[in-house]
């Protein structure tokens, strides 16, 4: 199969871990048969995203372009492509490619599959270069591999959707989070806002874990019942034993055992949170209440598509701060400080 032709897009870039984000040009592939085209109107910003500019994870290729939460705009479709046509609005997460044959693939488990190419930080398999994100004004992705956003939905908002939605959506859907349990969040970010307002639509009691007592009326606001302050030992004390599931978004040093504790009989706390550091758990505390301690990773694309459709018909959206692309270094810092409610969003129109 020979190469598609290239051609060339605006987008921001870095060259090095230690180098702001800039202005360059980068080479998207023709749309092949099976591919779509799209311009990109909005694109959020991850902590993911800070962690792959920086070369956090060791094995970031530069020149780098973040970005895997897309909202586009369909400006072409291969003669092959049967769900999308020129005008669609749609979705790109943090997939976009797969081996499609494996138990994973065929499970719709994209995101486990060996040979996932992620949006950024994997290799095209067409053209054999890196993956370069969303920080740009189009990219070209296979059908199987675009999302529908429903029409009644914010575009600017449902960009965080594609991970931060994701990635909360899934393990309490696996979970199967709904009423009659009492269900925790831990942290109130970008991931943990997400968590509260899927657990609420879910029919949970919800209460919200945070170091800080100031964010208890946003968490009520976002749908949390309660708001424990973890670091009260008195507050935290006075759940023990009661919850049915707990989701930890935390992705800073913190005590998973205090949780842990918090759980009732069969519980389960659910990491998808990613600190730098191992976490200790103790055994005794699982093994006498039969708790479970688990990770989840996002969502495959029918899960993905699940969630789209559930925020379409319950309204749900990111609580977003708007920025343009040149303050995507500043936003980087904000972030490490948690200055954000509770999500960037870039306006790419601003890249033009």
């Amino acid at each position: 199969m020979s190469k598609p032709r290239a051609y060339s897009v605006k987008a921001y870039s870095t060259p090095g871990a230690q180098s702001p984000l800039a202005t360059f040009s980068i080479s998207r592939r023709e749309p092949t048969d099976n591919d779509v085209q799209l311009e990109i109107l909005y694109c959020g910003v991850c902590h993911s995203d800070l962690h792959f500019a920086r070369n956090e994870w060791g094995f970031t290729q530069y020149p780098a372009v973040p970005g895997h939460e897309i909202i586009g705009r369909v400006t072409a479709v291969g003669g092959k492509v049967k769900k999308f046509k020129v005008g669609d609005t749609v979705g790109v997460g943090c997939l976009v490619d797969s081996c499609r044959t494996c138990p994973d693939c065929r499970a719709g488990l994209e995101q486990f599959c060996p040979e996932m190419v992620m949006t950024y930080g994997s290799t095209d398999r067409h053209l054999g270069t890196p993956t370069l994100g969303g920080y740009s004004q189009g990219i070209v992705v296979s059908e199987e591999f675009v999302l529908r956003i429903p029409a009644n939905l914010s575009l600017a908002a449902t960009a965080p959707l594609l991970c931060a939605g994701i990635t909360t959506y899934s393990p309490l859907r696996r979970w199967k989070v709904g009423p009659g349990q009492k269900v925790g969040i831990v942290g109130l970010g970008g991931l943990g806002h997400m968590g509260v307002k899927f657990a609420r639509a879910f029919g949970a009691h919800v209460v919200l874990f945070t170091t800080s007592p100031g964010k208890s009326a946003d968490a009520k606001r976002l749908g949390a019942h309660d708001v424990v302050v973890s670091k009260d030992e008195a507050q935290m004390a006075a759940h023990a034993g009661s919850f049915d599931f707990i989701l930890d978004t935390v992705s800073a040093k913190h005590d998973l055992n205090a949780y842990i504790n918090l759980l009732k009989r069969d519980g389960n706390l659910v990491l998808v949170g990613a600190p730098n550091e191992p976490l200790p758990v103790s055994a005794f505390p699982l093994i006498m209440r039969r708790r479970s301690f688990s990770g989840s990773l996002i969502g495959g694309l029918p899960e993905t598509q699940e969630m789209l459709d559930f925020c379409g018909q319950h309204h749900i959206t990111s609580d977003i701060e708007m920025i343009r692309m040149d303050q995507i270094n500043e936003a980087y810092e904000r972030m490490l400080k948690s200055d954000v409610k509770y999500r960037f969003v870039i306006d790419m129109a601003s890249l033009k």
